[in-house]
């Protein structure tokens, strides 16, 4: 009787040792499915009238690429030990794929922060304008070349896999990469909002409680009554920064405040998880505001158009105190979509 426990007892413990990591796959398949999810309702609720930019194009890629995983690990999962090509694929390698994409994902904060940057730069000064097919095909590419780029770099490092072995031997699960990139990106991000809100704290009290709303165009919008001898160039950073503030806050706050709770608890987030297009279109809003703060004195209100964001509308113009009813504007001088 006594062996006979003795024996069950085993056999629960090796059931249990091999649904281990079988259990541990599919949280992993269920965390990029609901990320992909993610990405999909983001895609899908971003405003489709927008100018083609590099941040755009490298958000599809980054949607395929986490569509890429989930099925290559779904396959893996369900099939357990195969042979592809003279390759043979077991359980294994969903913790390597994934090990490879953490790596990937973590290494693309700068460099697609920096070509964003240069891009919107560029765009804006329009010191050089290409025709539209050829300034999409100049975006696949660049798109192209980035991730292979990281790709080769990921896949060619050594000190990456000494690291990665020395971990695994350490511990049984499969550990992923969290990348300090991004934990800089969101500090800094951070801290220049703290610093905005120091400098401009009493221009934007004033400008919360001066901020008008009505509908426009079947769209809820926000507008700030000026004096009529207002001018329609922004010449002022000063004035301009709190403007900016508001109308980035006004879309973006729920993810500021999600960004200073990981900075404080120092929470560690995969990087397969991090780099997401909310993110990156949290990102993409900051860097457009940052561009216009800079260029302020070539910002004409009244001419430019300013549809590169696909959830902020930076369009903010300035309505004469005097009028009071939007509705009898026939081309109201600007408004400011959140």
């Amino acid at each position: 009787m006594t062996a006979l426990s003795s024996e069950n007892c085993s056999f629960q413990y090796q059931l249990h040792q091999t649904n281990q990591p079988l259990d541990g796959n599919c949280l992993l398949i269920l965390i990029i499915l609901g990320k992909i999810l993610l990405n999909i309702l983001t895609l899908g609720m971003r405003r489709k009238n927008t100018y083609q930019n590099f941040m755009e194009y490298f958000c599809i890629s980054l949607a395929f690429i986490d569509l890429l995983l989930l099925v290559n690990i779904s396959i893996i999962s369900y099939f357990r030990d195969f042979v592809l090509l003279g390759i043979r694929f077991t359980k294994y390698h969903i913790c390597l794929f994934t090990q490879i994409i953490s790596f990937t994902y973590g290494f693309l904060h700068y460099p697609v922060f920096l070509i964003a940057c240069i891009d919107y730069y560029l765009n804006f000064s329009k010191t050089a304008k290409l025709p539209f097919k050829c300034q999409k095909l100049f975006y696949f590419f660049t798109v192209i070349l980035i991730w292979i780029s990281v790709f080769v770099y990921v896949l060619g490092d050594p000190s990456i896999y000494q690291n990665q072995k020395a971990q695994n031997v350490s511990s049984y699960q499969c550990p992923f990469y969290i990348s300090i990139q991004s934990y800089w990106l969101s500090f800094s991000m951070v801290t220049i909002l703290f610093m905005v809100f120091i400098t401009s704290w009493s221009e934007l009290i004033t400008l919360v409680k001066a901020i008008r709303i009505t509908s426009y165009l079947n769209e809820t919008v926000l507008y700030f009554p000026f004096p009529s001898h207002s001018s329609y160039t922004v010449s002022s950073k000063k004035t301009l920064l709190p403007k900016l503030t508001i109308c980035f806050l006004g879309t973006w706050l729920p993810f500021v405040l999600l960004q200073v709770i990981i900075l404080l608890l120092k929470v560690q987030i995969p990087a397969y998880i991090e780099m997401n297009i909310p993110w990156l279109y949290f990102v993409n809003s900051f860097l457009i505001a940052t561009v216009y703060w800079f260029n302020c004195h070539k910002l004409n209100l009244r001419d430019i158009a300013l549809s590169v964001d696909p959830f902020v509308n930076w369009k903010c113009c300035f309505i004469p105190l005097a009028i009071h009813n939007l509705d009898h504007i026939e081309k109201p001088i600007s408004i400011m979509i959140c």
